[in-house]
């Protein structure tokens, strides 16, 4: 006599899984104050003073549990641990090339990870390389990144999770230790900035607040192809230093290199770039150019381009092209991008080779996290082989 079980009542019956405790790391000081009033965890009348408190020990000293705020008394500290935490996403890779550059591969959420890269000896001590977005909708056609379908937008926090995970990993706490590495921040990760604009404000406003992480606003930089509608408010909200993914001086090329450039062509980003909150000789705006053999590397590209930046203070970061598998293009020879320099430093801007940095990591520009993924792809369809095959 066969027997069939009926599940659905103890299935109903099971207790729902509790929510995740809320991560109080990545939280802005005014959200921070909301969560600890609204949870309980602190009167309205002391919110102000715990804010600054659990600030300080989450920013400033890098602590990832209650137990450690040791100025916070022992029954708050259990409060907060009951309702909150102050963790880190986990780190599933970590590398480090042989220039020094650190690359890792952290996993905010299943299935939503991203890559930050760490490069020393840039801007004052070494820059940050943060995302802000998992994947990107632009598909620039030199840009292997940008061969990868759009996730989501990352979270403020997550965007601040970036900066703690390289703090952690480069020994950078307490905030203010002098000798500290991580001195600049570059939001030229995957994504485009400017079509997550909240989040990335927000993890400004949190990464250069005086008490904790305290890096200036004018170590800050935010890369973008050129979403000219959200300029201004970039500028406004943020004061970051801007940086322009540019590539091309004329519209018919840079419609192929940054299709972005259909929707907002180079005569309206200009317009954009002049109207742009802040910017003067010492604010300057620096144009990206990645050099593409025979596309974009002739001196009469060299000429097109400081005439389209006449009357700009700018500089233009010249690109190696990082070549990636089934790239269409080739990156310049050295003498030609030298020769394209010299044209724009004629011209009298300064117009530095950007030296590539972490290629054999694939931590090179324009190559996060694809090259990991597809590679993790390979090792899961070999993993799978090997399971099927028979014994």
């Amino acid at each position: 006599m066969g027997v069939t079980l009926d599940l659905s009542r103890a299935a109903s019956d099971a207790a729902p899984a509790p929510a995740p405790l809320q991560n109080l790391a990545g939280l802005t000081r005014a959200k921070l104050q909301a969560a600890l009033v609204d949870s309980g965890a602190c009167p309205p009348e002391k919110a102000r003073m715990r804010t600054s408190q659990i600030w300080r020990w989450i920013h400033h000293a890098g602590v990832t549990t209650f137990d450690g705020m040791t100025d916070v008394a022992k029954d708050t500290r259990a409060r907060l641990a009951e309702q909150f935490v102050v963790a880190r996403p986990e780190v599933v890779e970590r590398q480090v090339s042989r220039d020094g550059t650190r690359k890792w591969l952290i996993r905010m959420a299943p299935g939503v990870e991203v890559e930050t890269v760490y490069i020393p000896d840039v801007g004052r001590a070494g820059a940050l390389c943060v995302s802000s977005q998992v994947g990107c909708t632009l598909n620039c056609t030199f840009c292997h990144t940008g061969t990868q379908p759009l996730v989501r937008n990352l979270t403020a926090a997550e965007i601040v999770a970036q900066v703690q995970v390289a703090k952690d990993d480069l020994g950078e706490w307490p905030s203010d230790r002098e000798d500290r590495r991580l001195s600049n921040v570059v939001f030229m990760g995957m994504g485009e900035p400017l079509y997550n604009l909240d989040a990335v404000a927000d993890a400004m406003d949190i990464i250069s607040d005086n008490e904790g992480v305290a890096l200036s606003r004018r170590r800050i930089t935010v890369s973008t192809s050129g979403v000219v509608p959200e300029l201004k408010a970039l500028g406004e909200r943020t004061q970051a230093m801007l940086a322009i993914s540019l590539h091309a001086t004329n519209d018919a090329l840079r419609d192929k290199l940054v299709p972005l450039n259909r929707k907002y062509p180079i005569a309206e980003l200009m317009a954009g770039i002049k109207a742009y909150p802040g910017l003067s000789n010492a604010r300057r705006v620096t144009f990206e150019y990645v050099m593409l053999k025979g596309v974009n590397d002739s001196p009469a590209d060299a000429r097109a381009l400081v005439n389209l930046v006449k009357g700009v203070p700018a500089k233009i970061n010249l690109i190696p092209f990082n070549p990636w598998p089934g790239s269409p293009y080739e990156c310049s020879d050295w003498a030609t991008i030298e020769a394209f320099a010299a044209v724009v430093n004629k011209a009298g801007y300064a117009s530095p080779i950007r030296t590539p940095r972490g290629r054999d990591i694939l931590a090179a520009c324009g190559q996060l996290k694809s090259e990991s993924e597809k590679i993790r792809a390979s090792a899961r369809r070999k993993a799978d082989q090997a399971a099927s095959a028979p014994a």
